[in-house]
């Protein structure tokens, strides 16, 4: 048998093509998207620049509603909640196609990972209902002063009769604003928090916002509105703990670590949406009596995007086939965010560049975008993080090269 045949005959890794119900699916979400989403462009950047949100009250439910009528809900919940369970492959692609627009938006349908682990109870209170979209959730780990060193929190949790009090805050909170409820990790055992390194000793709460921790609205340069979290004494029932008392740092990475390869395919989506726009402007834009798409200076910054934009789909649609795979894919959810985000900035960069003074202007979504980009070497664990992850991996043996 020759190797050409063995290739041929082996394993699904080999496959390098979406399958014909993937594609179909990716060429529908994207006709949702230029048909729902993009005619809206005009409208979010004049609602930002004058002070208001993104889009008016009501609008995000009407097109989830109208992505429900088309088949798209619960992308990724099992399919006993009533989703789609479509899996994580599947889950990358919609997430690139999403992003080819800066209008918020997310597909209805769908709960924070982690709270899956919750016994029936909570399941019936929090999870049944933020699928349904009758409740709104947020994660809150980081803390101010720590940032990406998720073992260094002060936020402490102390017994009292059958509740807990929670003191403490949490910063740069997605969500956090709008939530009707929080999961959050606060320290219970301050000694095994120490003498595990952090990893031990922390409990996630479910924490209602009538239990009696309030938010700030976080000003920043993008049109991300962060929440500080602030608990003073918030009494909490011993029900409300998610998962196992004194482990809950590692439901913690798994939201995390979830997230992260998330951030490279919006990437991926943005950077693609962006390159066409700088392709068009190029082929239109004459200087010189000539096109500027003829110039080698340009010529080889579209070439370059291009060729980072793919690399970067190849890791993230890679993380995302491991974990349908249910192996560990954090090493690659780490190359995925490193890469992504960093291409995300340069193709960004150099579409601002093709435009010139007009893509420094707010006449174009391009300034927008490059604001929103910079956020994405940063959240959910910073380009130095990624960095530290990959090569501890490398050093210590957990992975290998090739």
């Amino acid at each position: 048998m020759s190797l050409r045949e063995k290739i041929r005959i082996g394993d699904d890794r080999m496959h390098l093509r979406l399958t014909d119900e993937q594609e179909m699916v990716r060429k529908t979400i994207r006709k949702f998207v230029e048909k729902e989403l993009i005619p809206l462009e005009n409208d979010v950047l004049r609602n930002e620049r004058e002070g208001k949100p993104s889009l008016p009250e009501g609008k995000m439910e009407e097109l989830q509603q109208k992505a429900k009528e088309a088949g798209f809900w619960g992308i990724n919940t099992p399919e006993e909640y009533g989703g789609a369970d479509l899996g994580q492959m599947m889950l990358a692609i919609v997430q690139m196609e999403v992003a080819r627009t800066f209008v918020p938006f997310k597909f209805g349908g769908s709960a924070d990972n982690i709270l899956y682990y919750g016994n029936e109870e909570q399941k019936e209170k929090y999870l049944l209902p933020t699928i349904n979209g009758e409740k709104k959730s947020c994660f809150a780990m980081t803390e101010p002063g720590a940032g990406s060193d998720t073992r260094n929190l002060r936020m402490t949790a102390v017994k009292d009769g059958n509740e807990w009090v929670l003191n403490g805050e949490k910063t740069f909170i997605t969500g956090g604003n709008e939530a009707d409820f929080v999961m959050a990790i606060a320290i219970t055992d301050k000694e095994l928090h120490k003498s595990s390194n952090g990893r031990k000793g922390v409990t996630c709460f479910i924490v209602d916002r009538d239990m009696g921790w309030g938010s700030e609205y976080i000003h920043t340069m993008g049109e991300w509105g962060p929440a500080a979290l602030i608990f003073e004494n918030v009494r909490v029932p011993e029900e409300n703990i998610l998962g196992e008392i004194d482990h809950g740092y590692d439901l913690g990475l798994e939201w995390i670590g979830f997230a992260r390869w998330i951030v490279g395919a919006r990437a991926v989506g943005a950077a693609e949406r962006l390159l066409n726009m700088a392709i068009d402007y190029a082929n239109e834009r004459e200087t010189f009596g000539k096109p500027i798409a003829t110039r080698q200076a340009i010529q080889w910054q579209i070439a370059d995007s291009a060729v980072e934009i793919e690399a970067a789909k190849w890791l993230v649609l890679n993380a995302a086939f491991t974990l349908d795979q249910g192996e560990d894919n954090r090493h690659y959810a780490s190359m995925a965010k490193l890469y992504g985000a960093n291409m995300g900035n340069n193709v960004i960069d150099r579409v601002l560049q093709i435009h010139g003074g007009m893509g420094y202007t707010r006449e174009l979504p391009i300034e927008r975008w490059y604001r929103e980009a910079r956020l994405w070497r940063i959240y959910d664990g910073t380009d130095e993080i990624q960095r530290l992850i990959i090569s501890r991996n490398l050093l210590k043996g957990h992975v290998k090269i090739g």
